[in-house]
């Protein structure tokens, strides 16, 4: 049986904080995204959901447990990794200096595309996020939705089998986001396995699958909408998700500090 593009067994990351002792990100993460699925991770600030997809992407290391992309386990190869994924999060930087089309065009060159490929490639995606009307513009005198709409062009540039994307909206405005949200769902006709973290709810609605809800570093739920519908008793997404964190806070007992706390 061919292994899910994204799995995770046990996923775990804890740092350390000089004043709190022990924080754990992310507790036993245990998640599968299919092939020519969309997968939204939603959750409050602080949920770990960011802490998820780093790991994922192999830029954090887990405390332990396991992540595999498209078959290959993230801490064996993450080199091979980084080329079968495309990954966007907030935090991506653009070279100041280069234009658009250059970063595309260098960033083409790393992954090995053939030259005309390449060019034939960035071409298509200077239409497909309306970024020709500044493709020749150094990026440090980019908007910050221009720069989000390079950077979204830099992580698929090279078609890759999944994509993981943090909050790929932030920071566009209502055209630009629409571009974006249709993108994504052609990706999804593509066969291509998208996971994607949003504070937008009309987004998940409008695009995922399946939807997964984290809090303190824990999964609580997973399913498609009508499933998490099913297990609240609740129709709009907002409520779907207020009523899954707050049972689980409802539930939890009080935090024990760290033994290096008052």
């Amino acid at each position: 049986m061919q292994a899910p593009p994204i799995r995770t067994t046990n996923l775990c990351k804890t740092f350390d904080d000089p004043k709190r002792g022990a924080v754990h990100a992310v507790c036993d993460l245990n998640l599968e995204c299919k092939e020519g699925e969309i997968f939204g991770l939603l959750g409050p600030n602080g949920a770990g959901k960011t802490t998820t997809l780093r790991m994922l992407s192999t830029i954090l290391a887990p405390t332990s447990g396991e992540a595999e992309l498209a078959g290959i386990r993230v801490s064996d190869d993450p080199l091979e990794v980084r080329r079968r994924l495309g990954f966007l999060s907030g935090s991506t930087g653009l070279y100041p200096r280069l234009t658009a089309r250059e970063i595309l065009e260098y960033f083409g060159r790393l992954h090995g595309m053939d030259e005309a490929q390449l060019q034939a490639r960035v071409e298509d995606l200077l239409d497909t996020f309306s970024i020709r009307a500044f493709a020749d513009g150094r990026c440090e005198s980019l908007s910050t939705g221009q720069r989000q709409r390079v950077s979204i062009a830099r992580a698929v540039l090279h078609d890759p089998p999944v994509l993981i994307l943090d909050e790929p909206t932030t920071g566009l405005d209502i055209l630009a986001a629409s571009d974006m949200i249709q993108f994504i769902q052609s990706r999804k006709d593509a066969g291509t396995c998208v996971l994607f973290s949003t504070h937008i709810l009309s987004e998940a609605e409008r695009l995922c699958d399946r939807i997964g809800v984290i809090d303190e570093g824990r999964l609580l739920a997973v399913g498609s909408l009508e499933e998490l519908r099913a297990q609240t008793g609740k129709e709009w997404l907002e409520d779907v998700f207020r009523a899954l964190v707050e049972e689980v806070d409802t539930e939890a007992p009080a935090a024990t500090p760290p033994a290096n706390e008052e």
